[in-house]
């Protein structure tokens, strides 16, 4: 037990368990000694950086990319009216779906034994670029940049409603607990930028994603390594600014002391996560300058901000792929922008039509304008752009007050930009009805895989141990798909 004097008169045993702890040597102590700061004090100042989680790591292996931009469309966007163009499902609109294909399959919403029609969709779909890649007129913008990024049409999950599935994207698994995708990059790489987090959040859209937080926890690793959500107006964190009447020196000195009561409980229980509570006060202390310097675009040309289509202060999913561009010039490690909502099922605000039209709209720009200033400021090499959601939708049609589809795992499109991928290929094909992948099937565990991949880290060799086993991002599965890097 840690006897109960105040921090500068710990005794010299236990000064030195917390020094070794720490990394500190008798070098830090003597210097702790000249500059006349109590050990504990001399311990936070010298330790923090040697035990700094967030500190920047090696990779296992020479990376093509050093960050990520993950853009989630969460819902679930239906790739027969954006990306696959199906002639065929075009010609049997409205006729019975082939017992072959339904046979023993579940669906979210619809019983697959009787009563189901294919659907063929109503958008006008071209070639486009010299890779002459099909795109539908929901998306003219990101029509302009398919030269630029590989479209892989044959992924597949295996959870098929939204919550589940969405942690299964995002983590790896559909059960609560399991650390995100960023926050294992994190764990593995640490982050370049020592003053904002190294996993940040962004969201827009109606509403927050089903499952909410737990998309981007920590799971069972350091909460250090958590996504940080930001506010797309006001304070980028809740409660970041100081109260009214509390000077820096006063901050300063209220952290310093909880500092010490942390460092105190350290000695005594030798927990790493105090390291991580200490850490988010210095955090949140440094981002106090640079969360609103990030969200400040006065100083971005009206040209940079006509390209996104945004207005400076006001929130849209085209201002967070701005502030996803940002992140990463500051050296963030992993952005993750989620947009509401996907779902097409039909019926109010579920429509295939108008409410289908407007949701692409709300990223079309964006999200093509992020990978065209990225190229051109040259950090497109070094960051890894992705883009799709949780699943897709299905060939037949789903009937409620207006035609929709129901959710759909064997088959939906992704896409990837920079970060050592191929540019301007389609990659993966699914059949005439776009009902199953028949080429290069890319199931999650795969996506995972070949993520980690592309930063420099074999995906079977990062693990955590945590309840007698080690546990990673892939489970037991996942292979690279290195036809996407060039």
């Amino acid at each position: 037990m840690l006897p109960g004097n105040p921090p500068d008169a710990l005794c010299r045993q236990t000064r030195r368990h917390f020094f070794s702890r720490c990394g500190l040597g008798l070098g830090g102590i003597a210097l702790a000694s000249m500059l006349g700061k109590s050990p504990l004090r001399a311990a936070a100042a010298a330790a923090a950086p040697l035990a700094n989680p967030l500190a920047p790591k090696p990779p296992q292996f020479a990376p093509k990319a050093k960050n990520v931009i993950f853009l989630f469309m969460a819902g679930g966007p239906s790739q027969l009216e954006l990306f696959d163009y199906k002639p065929k499902l075009l010609e049997l609109n409205g006729q019975p779906v082939p017992e072959s294909l339904i046979a023993g399959k579940r669906f979210a919403f619809m019983d697959s034994s009787h009563g189901t029609k294919l659907l063929g969709t109503r958008r006008e779909f071209k070639r486009h670029g010299r890779s002459g890649a099909w795109v539908s007129d929901l998306f003219p913008h990101t029509a302009r940049i398919v030269d630029d990024i590989s479209i892989v049409k044959s992924c597949q999950a295996t959870l098929f409603n939204h919550a589940p599935a969405k942690l299964f994207m995002n983590t790896g698994s559909g059960q609560f607990g399991r650390p995100s995708m960023g926050s294992w990059v994190n764990y593995g790489l640490g982050s370049e930028c020592q003053d904002l987090p190294g996993f940040v959040v962004l969201q827009s859209g109606p509403r927050g994603p089903r499952g909410g937080a737990v998309n981007w926890g920590s799971g069972f690793l350091p909460t250090t390594y958590q996504g940080v959500p930001l506010r797309g107006g006001g304070d980028p964190i809740l409660n970041l600014s100081n109260p009214a009447g509390i000077t820096t020196e006063r901050q300063r000195q209220t952290v310093d002391a909880i500092r010490d009561l942390n460092l105190k409980r350290a000695v005594a229980t030798g927990d790493a996560e105090i390291q991580t509570r200490i850490a988010a006060y210095e955090m949140a202390c440094r981002m106090q300058a640079s969360a609103p310097d990030l969200i400040d675009l006065s100083k971005e040309s009206e040209a940079t901000l006509n390209l996104y289509g945004v207005e400076k202060s006001t929130p849209s999913f085209g201002r967070n792929c701005l502030l996803a561009r940002r992140l990463v010039e500051r050296g963030v490690r992993f952005v993750q922008l989620y947009h509401t909502n996907w779902d097409s099922h039909g019926g109010p605000g579920e429509n295939l039509q108008g409410d289908f039209e407007k949701v692409c709209r709300e990223v079309d720009q964006g999200q093509a304008a992020l990978v065209q200033d990225l190229k051109d400021r040259g950090l497109l090499k070094d960051t890894l752009v992705v883009w799709g959601g949780e699943f897709g939708r299905t060939p037949m049609g789903e009937n409620r007050d207006t035609t929709g589809r129901n959710h759909h795992i064997d088959a939906f499109t992704m896409w990837f930009a920079g970060g050592g991928t191929k540019a301007g290929v389609t990659i993966g094909e699914t059949d005439e009805l776009g009902f199953n992948a028949v080429a290069d099937p890319f199931h999650v565990h795969d996506i995972h895989a070949t993520l980690l991949h592309a930063l420099g880290i074999e995906h079977t060799n990062l693990t955590f141990r945590f309840q007698g086993r080690d546990f990673r991002l892939t489970d037991v599965h996942g292979h690279v798909l290195h036809k996407l890097f060039a």
